[in-house]
């Protein structure tokens, strides 16, 4: 049968027998034949697929995603085919392997830090003034305001050019693009301090810190990561674009700092911008960030009972611009006041009630249930 399938002529043949002969001794004949005429309409690229794709699917398919999946992002919570679909996909025990090394993450925070070593030879009191005003600008606005407040909860809304542009200041803060942020912010409140949790204390105070950012979180499809935990962005051109962006974006900002301060006086001062109003400045927005993982869920007092261990601590929410009121948001998370005290001061949520002041912000969500509005 071999030899007579590696003829045209004879393949004719076979397929004249096939189709006159009924009895069984031809049946294996017959159905040679049948898959002999399905294979000649394939073309080789079709063939070529069917060998890539011939596994067979090992679960049900991801489920589009629903506006009920939305709100129940934006409230802390996730959508059961998320939940399923990554499920083991984050928190210490799932993630810390050799292949799942974050190279791009490791290696931009081992620079930024590097670079941060230099500060005590290249201090002056302008860089120190530019450490504080970016500090707030890239922390305050881009991060704390902007990738949390904003794109992750929607605790306010306002124009897309206004969004966009509190995102690419973002960016800035060196902290990674909007997408990833977001997607592991909201993935660290659907399991905080429970299996999963991206960066739980549970699994260690500088896992929570810092360690956990050399491992990539999500799996290996990053956007498929992205498409579950942050779908409302993910439609935005601009968000996806912010992707590719980041390291120009922040190139491009360091060599304008350093343009600037060559501008200002010279050399030395062109390079003590560069060294505190890059690499200090990011330094000191990365670890007041990753406080609010780490401290505040280790220490503090709570206003709340929630499910996880976070806490009110009052040195983070000052170095973060209220952020540090951690308690009080795991409660209410898409609330944009985390303070709920009277001594609890949030600096971020009277930056809001500025943009609201000036139409560039409504629908400000300052109040804790639907029940508070009646």
């Amino acid at each position: 049968m071999v030899g007579l399938a590696n003829s045209r002529f004879n393949l004719d043949v076979l397929i004249a027998i096939g189709n006159n002969d009924t009895g069984p001794r031809y049946e294996t004949l017959a159905r040679l034949v049948t898959l002999v005429q399905e294979n000649r309409k394939m073309t080789k690229k079709n063939r070529r697929s069917l060998r890539r794709h011939y596994r067979q699917a090992v679960g049900p398919a991801l489920k589009p995603v629903s506006d009920q999946d939305v709100s129940e992002l934006l409230s802390g919570g996730s959508p059961s085919e998320a939940s399923k679909s990554l499920r083991w996909t984050s928190g210490r025990p799932h993630t810390v392997r050799s292949n799942n090394i974050n190279w791009e993450a490791a290696i931009w925070l081992t620079v930024v830090h590097l670079g941060a070593v230099f500060a005590p030879w290249t201090f002056t009191w302008s860089a120190l003034v530019l450490v504080i005003v970016l500090h707030w600008l890239c922390g305050g606005v881009g991060i704390c305001l902007g990738f949390h407040r904003l794109l992750t909860h929607a605790s306010f809304h306002t124009q897309k050019w206004t969004q966009r542009a509190i995102a690419t200041i973002g960016c800035l803060a060196g902290e990674g693009p909007p997408l990833q942020w977001v997607a592991n912010h909201r993935l660290h409140h659907a399991r905080s301090d429970q299996e999963g949790d991206p960066h739980s204390p549970h699994d260690g105070g500088w896992w929570s810190h810092v360690f956990w950012l050399a491992y990539r979180v999500g799996g290996k499809d990053s956007n498929e990561f992205y498409r579950k935990w942050a779908p409302d962005l993910y439609q935005d051109w601009y968000m996806r674009a912010l992707n590719y962006l980041f390291l120009p974006l922040n190139v491009a900002v360091s060599a304008v700092i350093m343009a600037l301060g060559y501008a200002w006086g010279g050399w030395p001062i062109a390079i003590s911008w560069l060294v505190w109003g890059v690499a200090v400045r990011m330094v000191f927005v990365l670890h007041s960030t990753w406080l609010v993982n780490s401290a505040s869920h280790m220490w503090g007092y709570r206003n709340y009972q929630t499910r996880d261990d976070s806490r009110n601590n009052w040195w983070v929410a000052l170095i973060t611009y209220g952020e540090g009121w951690h308690n009080n948001h795991h409660a209410h998370p898409r609330m944009a006041k985390h303070g709920h005290k009277w001594w609890e001061f949030d600096v971020t949520f009277l930056t809001i009630r500025l943009m609201r002041f000036v139409k560039l912000a409504w629908d400000v969500v300052d109040y804790r249930s639907k029940a508070d509005l009646k």
